[in-house]
């Protein structure tokens, strides 16, 4: 069986599974990119979060649902308030942590050309921590990442360590990551509508040029371009502004077993 025949059992496979998150669904605000997607002969997605607020207790009492030995006290996908993480927090048994979580979506690509056009997408949105791997069995997985989230402890043992005055200090930062992480996800749909409109236009024009699976490990990027799209310099000023902690992730292949 040839790769492309292949894909498609793996895309039809993956699509017909029922959605085992904890909520149940695709949320809202990246159902129109899993949509636009799902919809491309050479892509699917395998999971998806849209971004989200979570206060977990580490642990494994309660009636809140497990995962990883966490009890999650609290989950939200937009702005959080203090009073809520107030209530949630007189059900805390152990350590609980304030946590914001960016963006993660996870494609699988027909071949690695289609996988380094998303990869330039998600960088040039703001989502510089992506990657690509590939697999023995030809897999070619893409992950699409930021570096911009936030990890706090606010209790030890059931016992409150920091302040209201903290919480809310803690929850308009985590607000300001969510707002931002929204921005990008809308830069990533109109980036990802771009470049599959271009590469439309090229392979009907020429044939698809070869890769070289040898692939340079690191690729330097030029900030000025998405993939065929001028960014202003204004908008780079805001990533870096956005990302001080962010290395710039290039272009690597990384093998994976799976």
């Amino acid at each position: 069986m040839d790769l492309s025949a292949e894909f498609k059992r793996w895309k039809a496979q993956c699509l017909s599974k029922a959605d085992l998150s904890r909520k149940g669904s695709v949320d809202e605000d990246v159902l129109e990119i899993v949509q636009l997607l799902n919809g491309q002969e050479q892509f699917f997605t395998t999971s998806s979060c849209a971004g989200r607020i979570i206060l977990l207790d580490r642990s494994v009492n309660g009636s809140e649902v497990q995962k990883q030995n966490c009890c999650w006290l609290l989950v939200t996908h937009k702005a959080c308030v203090k009073d809520d993480v107030i209530v949630a927090l007189q059900k805390a048994k152990g350590d609980a942590i304030l946590k914001f979580e960016p963006l993660v979506l996870h494609v699988q690509c027909l071949q690695l050309q289609d996988a380094q056009i998303l990869h330039s997408v998600a960088i040039d949105s703001g989502f510089r921590n992506s990657g690509i791997t590939v697999g023995k069995r030809g897999k070619t997985m893409l992950a699409v990442r930021s570096t911009h989230g936030l990890e706090v402890p606010l209790s030890h043992q059931g016992k409150l360590m920091v302040t209201e005055e903290y919480i809310n200090f803690l929850l308009k930062i985590a607000n300001q990551k969510m707002e931002e992480n929204k921005k990008r996800i809308e830069r990533f749909y109109h980036c990802l509508q771009h470049a599959l409109e271009k590469e439309t236009v090229s392979t009907t024009s020429q044939p698809k040029e070869k890769v070289n699976t040898s692939y340079i490990r690191k690729k330097k990027r030029n900030p000025g371009k998405a993939h065929g799209k001028r960014v202003n310099e204004e908008h780079d000023k805001e990533l870096e502004n956005n990302d001080h902690d962010d290395p710039g992730i290039s272009d690597t292949i990384f093998p994976e077993d799976y």
